[in-house]
């Protein structure tokens, strides 16, 4: 590949258009020619973790933010200019697309990382502490990805078991069939599932023979036949829906987010009781103190359900009910483990995913290899084993661990006496599975690999307006193996139904007197939250640190040509810019109240910072009725802390989760989730 391959040449800024002026020493440079890649000189005094030693590794398969760039600064490679533009692709071996999906999940999923002093057991960094921190929104997040992690491809298993066994695909059912039938007459069946399965695990493209993919929202799973997607359209091959989606991935993610909506709406009705028989219970909030005096949800879920009681004559005082205090506090004292489960389940399904189809730069032959492996015993055993054998073992552990009980303890004391953290050494991620990433260790993997060459990823793009109500390009394509399912029968699933108006043809429906009241009732609610945020210049002046961090939090739009050096954002209510150079002997996290000024406020080693955390704009609360209210975007903000302890808290961030992934990228630390 020459250096003059139009997928590597430097972005110019659009006609008409110049961005900040930058410091001599944080620019970003123009581009040199560059000849055979090589291994770049980095911060990485010794790679401690896979991950960083796979950031600085020679990749054989290119992409282009694996090139060492040879310039001063960081090379854009997409940053503020239209996706289309970005080149392809930008890590070799991965589609930019799935890249995207890769970095976008992970900003929701990580809110805030802490140092470690030694190296992770597993090998790899960005592991989840075991204390880590509750709150309502991460147990959302790790619901949304229990979902798109287990539930999806549970699903689609069902559905392709519903099509084998409906016999539409006659040649593959036969085949199946047989090969079944032939094991169980000669007593070898257990060996055959077994080889099976090595099989499938060693041999990546027998998977697609044995279980050929169709889009899962195209099949019924009571028939195994086709059907019409929910949606109306098959706009999307992966979800449940078959909702269209603009980049790949969207579709998922929104299945995901009204997933866990519909859990909470049934449990806010079961709380309160909502009955057909019943009237609609609708309570206003009070908008005059925004924070302070906005009502708690949850609080209000608990009050509709003790007033349910009372006009039922269920419980005609509740004061006296002494069960809901410690109900309460059991239910909330097991959150944090019930998260942790609910995320340790995900991590594990990630993981055993990236072992069967791993992800570049991660090896692609190993982790297939000791999963196979592991099941050959089985094999070995399987085959000299009788079916009375089998039966006599099983009867034998189910009595061991029936009537063994003081032996088991006496043992689980003595490893806990000898062996402190035997338990996490016995883990799947430090033993069968180590070395192999979740999700997130692989993307912050792949961010490392662009720090190190100095071209940080770019941001996922932005989605912007809904996607057509169309099929997409290659709906319907390679399904020659659903036999006897006629071509317009498919052609007629796929596409919308040409009876039914889609979204943006359904007519509104007529306004009623009770929308006028909610319309006024959020007009009002608009003008005292713009009241009261527009005092806070005056308390700010005062000195008050609250209105100093609320500070321009509101926009109409977030400045998404931020970056990669510069990201707009304000440290104790002034605006400015913190700037990340890593052109200096150290590189650095700087803030100023101009980008040209060389007297940063304040300056921080990447290297010196011990823990990031995500906060909000706004308390949780006012989000909520500020939201709803005003409809506008919400800028939030970081606290960074070095390793004396201090404190650097920035908000109004442009890019808010950009700076985090480039922050947390940077530096030889090694992340543990919190």
């Amino acid at each position: 590949m020459s250096s003059t391959d139009p997928a590597l040449v430097g972005f110019a800024p659009a006609p008409g258009t110049e961005g900040p002026a930058l410091p001599p020493d944080v620019a970003v440079q123009p581009e040199r020619p560059v000849g055979k890649p090589e291994m770049v000189e980095t911060d990485y005094a010794e790679p401690l973790t896979v991950s960083h030693e796979l950031a600085t590794a020679d990749h054989e398969e290119k992409g282009a933010a694996q090139l060492n760039h040879d310039q001063t600064e960081v090379k854009d490679l997409g940053w503020s200019h239209p996706v289309e533009d970005a080149p392809v692709p930008l890590v070799g071996g991965l589609p930019n697309e799935q890249l995207w999906t890769l970095i976008r999940r992970f900003n929701k999923q990580m809110y805030h990382v802490k140092s470690l002093p030694e190296p992770p057991l597993g090998g790899l960094d960005l592991q989840i502490a075991d204390e880590e921190e509750f709150s309502p929104d991460k147990l959302r997040s790790n619901i949304e990805r229990l979902y798109m992690t287990v539930i999806i491809t549970a699903v689609g298993f069902y559905k392709h078991i519903a099509r084998l066994r409906s016999w539409r695909e006659r040649n593959r059912t036969l085949a199946f069939l047989g090969v079944y039938s032939v094991a169980w007459l000669i007593d070898f069946l257990v060996p055959t599932i077994v080889a099976f399965l090595m099989i499938l695990i060693v041999y990546p493209p027998s998977r697609q023979y044995c279980f050929p993919p169709a889009p899962i929202a195209l099949i019924d799973s009571k028939t195994g036949g086709v059907k019409k997607p929910t949606a109306g359209v098959l706009g999307s091959d992966n979800s449940l829906t078959g909702a269209p989606e603009k980049y790949h991935g969207e579709a998922v993610e929104n299945e995901a987010a009204n997933f866990v909506n519909g859990f909470t709406s049934i449990a806010i009705s079961s709380a309160a009781g909502k009955h057909p028989q019943g009237d609609p219970h609708a309570g206003e909030e009070g908008a005059s103190s925004i924070e302070d005096r906005a009502p708690d949800p949850t609080n209000l879920a608990l009050g509709a359900a003790n007033a349910k009681d009372n006009v039922s004559g269920g419980k005609p005082n509740t004061t006296h009910d002494k069960t809901k205090e410690p109900m309460s506090a059991a239910m909330w004292s097991k959150t944090r483990p019930v998260m942790h489960t609910i995320a340790d389940i995900s991590d594990g399904f990630e993981r055993f995913a990236n072992a069967l189809s791993p992800t570049a730069p991660f090896p692609k032959d190993k982790p297939r290899m000791k999963l196979a492996g592991c099941l050959a015993p089985v094999l070995l055993i399987s085959m000299f084993t009788s079916s009375y054998m089998f039966y006599k073992m099983n009867g034998f552990f189910i009595g061991f661990g029936f009537f063994a009980d003081p032996i088991i303890w006496r043992g689980l004391t003595y490893l806990n006496e000898k062996y402190p953290d035997w338990q996490k050494l016995l883990e799947l991620r430090n033993t069968l599975l180590k070395g192999v990433p979740t999700n997130a260790q692989l993307t912050i993997t792949l961010l490392r690999i662009g720090e190190v060459n100095k071209a940080p990823l770019p941001p996922p793009p932005y989605s912007g307006p809904p996607p057509p109500h169309d099929a997409h390009e290659t709906a319907g394509q390679n399904l020659e193996h659903l036999e006897g399912v006629p071509d317009d029968e498919i052609a007629a699933a796929i596409n919308p139904d040409p009876t039914v108006p889609t979204p943006a043809e359904v007519h509104p429906p007529k306004k009623k007197a009770g929308r006028r009241i909610v319309a006024a009732l959020k007009s009002a609610t608009k003008g005292s939250v713009e009241t009261i945020l527009g005092t806070d210049r005056l308390k700010a002046a005062a000195g008050s640190g609250h209105a100093k961090n609320r500070l321009g939090v509101l926009t109409n739009g977030l400045q998404r040509e931020a970056g990669p050096v510069a990201f707009p954002c304000r440290f104790k209510g002034r605006k400015g810019h913190a700037y990340i150079t890593t052109t200096a002997t150290s590189p650095a996290l700087s803030w100023t109240t101009a980008l040209d000024d060389r007297d940063p406020v304040f300056s921080v080693a990447i290297q010196d910072i011990m823990e990031i955390k995500k906060v909000g704009g706004l308390g949780w609360k006012t989000k909520l009725v500020v939201g709803w209210a005003t409809d506008r975007e919400i800028a939030d903000g970081l606290v960074v802390v070095d390793k004396v302890g201090e404190k650097k808290h920035l908000t109004a961030i442009a890019l808010r989760e950009e700076l985090f992934n480039r922050l947390i990228a940077l530096g030889n630390q090694m992340w543990e989730a919190w």
